[in-house]
């Protein structure tokens, strides 16, 4: 009988504990808030981690739940398409964004991915707000999160990017809003999203914040001499901003404003995340994010980083500084949201958009293999194909990311057929040196790669939008300047990316099971019990759900 009555005790003292649990909350989150930071390999987690504060990404690492072996499974790992795959759960294949630019076969032309001029700048009178999601097929988490509220809740889309802002907040956005730079310094938007910037938009732009920023060099926040996870500061495997005889802090940004195109200088340092930041902040109070009786969306990202990477590497001073300073205001942007809208109310996910390669002149540099590739010698060396197989060099219509696109007018002209001539100019460039791999449309079409490095391809494939004949360059091997770096590709350095969830209905924890990008959405969607989006291929990661 006593072991009864102490059982029953210790069933109630169980019971009561779990309403007591300041942490426990059973409530939907008043609002989810969607970190994405442009150009971040999953190592910067662990390659700065003894200078980070405990405030910022420690602070996820510790109370939410890290995926340490992430990654994208599609190519090519570009910021449009990694803004569309994260937000509606699946890959090209079925969100129709195939790159930042690329070349339309239908109107014969390179287009841009989010350029609509369809609608009008908001905020002033440029060119920079002639957008739109029009080119995203599918529907977004946000988009579901509309639907399944009857349109209640808002979502909001900020970043310095344009197409970083858009297509995360998707098509039934109530804004989003991102940085003209050059001679304007303002925060626009389109009038695809609104008929004016909102009070607390104008508010900010005459505030005048980003001149702050910019009266101010850029010097490393700690002692350089400490930052022994980069290489040296004076190299060659980095390019200065104009005006600078050597990449080196510090950066004097007041001096060198005018010759990098004024207020777009922000981008380039550090200063464009803090901006970020501030700006984030006040839509949370201007749009009262997080206070009705709906879930409401911020999508956030961080496009410093990324112009950091390319124009310094990964390798650089520079990027280590951006990154212990983004810490921060990581820590500044969480604490807010906790006096705003109150810790336990609101759920996060921090990942990136793709990451990047090591400067592949410094791999050289180090005997590791890396190289270059040119497309200006590429497109001789298939118009020699072309004339040789075919007795015509106008069969080629455009070469770009990687993409061949014949000339079908040409093709039917000259009686031949175009999965023959595909295929012939796949097997003539496999031999290009920088060339791994190449495939045809027809083959992408009719078979399945269910791994590897072609099932990225594949993944990554548009049946309606994308070439005739793709092509895989060589591990470390970029088109760009010997100076800095990029991405794209389907190699782990591009693929590996931070992917952590914290807050409300968020367990505390790791694991190391590979999980891909395309699973964020759906996640987030079984998180609130709504449907996906309407294209999802990814599946929930119920392991980091309470």
């Amino acid at each position: 009988m006593k072991k009864l009555v102490y059982l029953a005790a210790l069933a109630m003292l169980s019971l009561l504990s779990g309403f007591t649990n300041p942490k426990k909350n059973t409530q939907k989150p008043k609002l989810i808030v969607g970190v994405v930071i442009d150009q971040m390999r999953y190592d910067y987690l662990t390659r700065f981690a003894s200078k980070y504060g405990e405030d910022g990404f420690k602070r996820l690492l510790k109370g939410g739940f890290s995926l340490e072996n992430a990654h994208y499974n599609y190519i090519p790992t570009y910021t449009a398409v990694g803004h569309a795959s994260i937000y509606t759960g699946t890959t090209p294949v079925n969100h129709a964004i195939i790159s930042n630019n690329w070349y339309d076969k239908y109107a014969k032309k390179s287009i841009y991915c989010v350029d609509d001029s369809k609608y009008k700048t908001i905020g002033n009178n440029g060119d920079g707000g002639k957008k739109s999601p029009y080119r995203m097929l599918t529907t977004t988490v946000t988009d579901q999160l509309k639907l399944a509220q009857n349109m209640n809740g808002k979502t909001i889309g900020i970043a310095i990017k344009d197409r970083s802002a858009i297509l995360p907040a998707g098509h039934a956005a109530n804004g989003a809003y991102w940085f003209d730079g050059g001679d304007k310094g303002q925060w626009i938007s389109s009038s695809y999203y609104v008929n004016n910037l909102p009070n607390w938009v104008q508010e900010f732009n005459m505030s005048k914040k980003v001149d702050e920023y910019l009266e101010q060099p850029w010097e490393t926040l700690y002692d350089i001499n400490t930052y022994t996870e980069s290489i040296s500061d004076d190299n060659n495997f980095e390019q200065p901003f104009k005006g600078e005889e050597k990449p080196v802090f510090p950066h004097n940004i007041p001096a060198l404003k005018s010759k990098n195109n004024n207020y777009s200088i922000i981008k380039a340092i550090p200063a464009g995340n803090s901006l970020t930041t501030d700006f984030a902040k006040a839509a949370i109070i201007g749009e009262n994010l997080g206070k009705s009786n709906f879930t409401d969306f911020l999508a956030v990202s961080y496009s410093s980083t990324d112009y950091v990477g390319h124009q310094f590497g990964v390798a650089s001073k520079e990027i280590e500084d951006t990154y212990l300073r983004l810490d921060k205001d990581l820590a500044n942007l969480f604490k807010f949201l906790d006096t705003q809208v109150g810790e336990g109310n609101y759920t996060l996910f921090l990942t990136a958009d793709h990451a990047a390669v090591q400067v592949p002149s410094y791999l050289q540099s180090v005997k590791i293999p890396a190289n270059y590739f040119s497309y200006t010698k590429f497109r001789d060396y298939v118009t020699e194909i072309t004339k040789k197989h075919f007795n015509s060099d106008a069969i080629v219509e455009n070469i770009s990311n990687f993409q061949i696109f014949l000339n079908k007018e040409k093709i039917e002209e000259l009686k031949l057929d175009v999965h023959t001539v595909a295929q012939k100019i796949a097997d003539e460039v496999i031999n290009y040196k920088g060339i791994y791999k190449t495939v045809t449309a027809k083959t992408l079409q009719s078979t399945t790669f269910t791994n590897g490095i072609l099932n990225s391809l594949q993944n990554g494939y548009n049946q309606k939008f994308s070439g005739d004949v793709l092509l895989v360059p060589n591990p470390s091997t970029i088109s760009h300047s010997k100076k800095g770096t990029t991405h794209g590709s389907g190699y782990s350095y591009d693929t590996h990316i931070p992917m952590i969830f914290y807050g409300n209905g968020i367990k505390q924890g790791t694991s190391k099971k590979k999980y891909e990008i395309v699973d964020i959405a759906p996640t987030i969607s079984n998180l609130l019990q709504i449907e996906f989006p309407n294209g999802s291929t990814g599946k929930i990661i119920d392991e980091v759900l309470e």
